[in-house]
């Protein structure tokens, strides 16, 4: 994956550079802002930031934390999960997702993702609770697999598309679950509310939400950044403690917390982006409608699929196609950089070979993991580098139609095989 490059009409897969030169005079101010006040942790910086990022969310209250990870796990643990608790989400993730809700002390259970969305199959979470769990005496939902209460939903907003949140709260008001939304990749998507009868944006929809401002996410800090927004004052307040040192105020420790505080220099930085990020947003949908043009009618691509309900903002635009790792290394010849999200599933990975989960499980999410390739995809990408791109796709998939290859075999079902 080429993040940046500096050979002449070579494509990167990320632009981390153009952004920066571009903002630099910004960026600069607040680094000088912070030397000249010696506001480095906390302060006016931080409040301002959250403030603007929960106005931008259609959100009561926004906490900045270290990171995405630590947004989702303190999330998680402020909206109530207990220790051993079972937390309900797709393997079809970043392991950012299901480490925050171990490290929470709950336990990760998967269901399987949509085939057009990649995000969570509402068919298959209402499957799960269906068939895969049962009442005890106190009337808890107790999961069959281990025996232990399920308590939440995470559904992940992949690739900066929101799940269809309608049906994922209702099957979660029936069933008695906390709904915490994963945005780390969902900055200013919307999701239309049938309920509602209205646009809402990611952060806004759940009991919490968490959010990453990794480098290359459409917000991203200068280093690590994350952030929880939510509307429930409680849920702040615990998180605000959480991230400092279970401190409600100076030295007075109502818990064991951690040190998840945002610098104020990030804050600062993101503050500055922040203003941006609507008409960066609205650019890379602009290179997704693009994209779709350039690429129609090729029956060897599976190109992303955007609902009628959902305004997605394309942190991501992934393909499908049979030979990807061909496809990946014809692009990575004619200089076009490349990423794979995500080649294994999390079911598959060693880490989680505790979970017990066997090789056949969630079919859609292994297949998908196999054909998915994402292409460069960032604000300032060009109509002339898009073209391009397009040009090597498509020439790609002209070559594989006239060898007409079988199809390779999953490279990612043989490493599941190994685990």
């Amino acid at each position: 994956m080429s993040i940046h490059s500096s050979i002449p009409n070579n494509i990167p897969f990320l632009d981390l550079i153009a952004p920066h030169v571009e903002l630099e005079q910004e960026l600069t101010g607040v680094f000088r802002r912070a030397l000249q006040t010696a506001g480095f942790i906390g302060g006016p910086m931080v409040e301002e930031f959250e403030e603007a990022f929960a106005a931008f969310c259609d959100a009561s209250h926004s906490i900045a934390v270290s990171s995405g990870t630590d947004a989702l796990r303190f999330a998680i643990m402020a909206c109530g999960v207990q220790v051993g608790d079972v937390v309900l989400t797709v393997p079809h993730t970043f392991i950012a997702t299901t480490e925050a809700i171990s490290q929470a002390g709950a336990v990760p259970e998967f269901v399987d993702i949509d085939e057009h969305t990649y995000n969570m199959s509402v068919e298959m979470l209402q499957q799960y609770l269906e068939e895969q769990c049962t009442r005890d005496k106190t009337g808890k939902l107790i999961s069959h697999r281990n025996g232990r209460p399920v308590t939440a939903i995470v559904p992940v907003h992949l690739y900066g598309q929101m799940a269809d949140m309608d049906s994922i709260l209702r099957l979660a008001e029936l069933y008695g679950l906390t709904v915490i939304e994963d945005a780390c990749q969902a900055h200013g998507a919307e999701y239309f509310s049938r309920t509602l009868n209205r646009w809402m944006k990611a952060g806004s929809m759940g009991r919490a939400a968490a959010f990453s401002f990794y480098p290359g996410k459409n917000l991203g800090a200068c280093g690590e950044a994350g952030a929880v927004t939510t509307n429930d004052a409680s849920v702040a307040d615990k998180i605000k403690m959480l991230r400092d040192h279970g401190q409600a105020k100076k030295y007075h420790h109502d818990v064991e917390g951690y040190n998840g505080r945002l610098d104020a220099i990030q804050a600062g930085l993101l503050h500055a982006k922040l203003v941006h990020l609507a008409s960066w947003n609205t650019k890379r949908r602009d290179h997704a409608a693009e994209y779709n043009r350039l690429l129609a009618n090729n029956e060897a691509l599976t190109l992303p699929y955007e609902p009628s309900w959902s305004r997605a903002v394309y942190h991501l635009y992934v393909i499908r196609t049979d030979d990807r790792d061909g496809m990946m290394e014809h692009l990575k010849k004619a200089g076009i950089g490349t990423g794979i999200h995500y080649p294994i599933p999390l079911h598959l990975q060693r880490a989680y070979v505790s979970l017990n989960y066997c090789l056949e499980a969630f079919p859609v999410a292994r297949r998908v993991a196999g054909e998915i390739v994402s292409l460069p995809m960032f604000p300032q990408l060009t109509a002339e580098q898009q073209a391009r791109v397009a040009e090597e796709v498509i020439a790609f998939t002209a070559q594989c139609a006239q060898k007409q290859p079988g199809r390779k075999e999953n490279a990612m079902v043989a490493a599941g095989q190994t685990l």
